[in-house]
């Protein structure tokens, strides 16, 4: 793979809309190539900082009601009447540069209740849940018992994660591992259920406990977020939401 396909496929790994063999095939190359996984630092360092600068905002619900309401005279005008290409070609583009900071920019939902959102965005949280379903990225403790992965954080982050085993629910624990969202590390929790995988992103905060929040969805992954007694917490899978939720409840719990 040369450094100029690199370059053409970072953006596509760092948003995880390469395949598992792309990816896996990326990174690869990423080891023995100093430019570009400089690049991806880069990228990720920026993505970062935009995400804390605090410079983006919530469109105003007039602007989906204006797109709304020029798309809807438009299918009802009478022939007659011809829409200019151009306002038509304004109300697309303006679609689009909401979706794509809503995607981008935005954190994974807005607050409830006046609750802060999450510090880091939905892309980060798929794209790292994807990145663990490649060989040998899963776990970095592999094990059932949560007092052998519990003491594996231990020297290794500044919070212990709390760790339980809830197999008897249906929810085996596989293990643990570290990663990073928004710029911090965090621990990662990894049950089983039915054969697949469902990740828990652990980190402490100092904002108040929240209920467990309505689910997202993208590329086919659910999440569902909430704060409990000093912790937040981000579980995400391919599984149901009912089966998440099921999870997301014994935690909080």
């Amino acid at each position: 793979m040369s450094c100029d396909y690199t370059r053409a496929a970072l953006h596509g790994y760092l948003d995880g809309e390469l395949d598992a063999s792309r990816s896996a095939e990326f990174e690869r190359h990423l080891v023995g190539c100093r430019e570009c996984s400089k690049e991806l630092e880069t990228e990720k360092a920026l993505r970062a900082g935009l995400q804390r600068s605090g410079l983006y905002e919530h469109p105003p619900l007039s602007l989906r009601k204006k797109i709304r309401a020029e798309l809807d005279a438009a299918t009802a005008a009478p022939a007659a009447r011809k829409i200019p290409v151009w306002q038509w070609l304004a109300a697309a583009a303006a679609i689009l540069v909401v979706a794509a900071i809503s995607w981008y920019a935005w954190p994974l939902r807005n607050a409830i209740g006046g609750a802060a959102p999450p510090p880091f965005t939905a892309a980060e949280l798929i794209d790292a849940h994807i990145r663990s379903l490649q060989p040998g990225h899963l776990t970095d403790v592999a094990s059932t018992d949560q007092h052998a992965v519990k003491p594996w954080f231990s020297g290794k982050l500044d919070f212990a994660p709390p760790v339980k085993d809830f197999a008897e629910d249906g929810f085996p624990l596989v293990g643990g591992r570290l990663d990073v969202l928004g710029g911090r590390n965090v621990a990662v929790l990894v049950y089983g259920r039915r054969k697949h995988y469902i990740n828990v992103f652990v980190l402490p905060t100092k904002e108040p406990d929240t209920p467990i929040h309505p689910p997202g969805l993208r590329q086919g992954y659910q999440w569902l977020h909430w704060r409990h007694q000093g912790m937040e917490y981000c579980a995400v899978s391919d599984v149901s939401v009912a089966d998440l939720h099921e999870l997301a409840q014994l935690i909080y719990q």
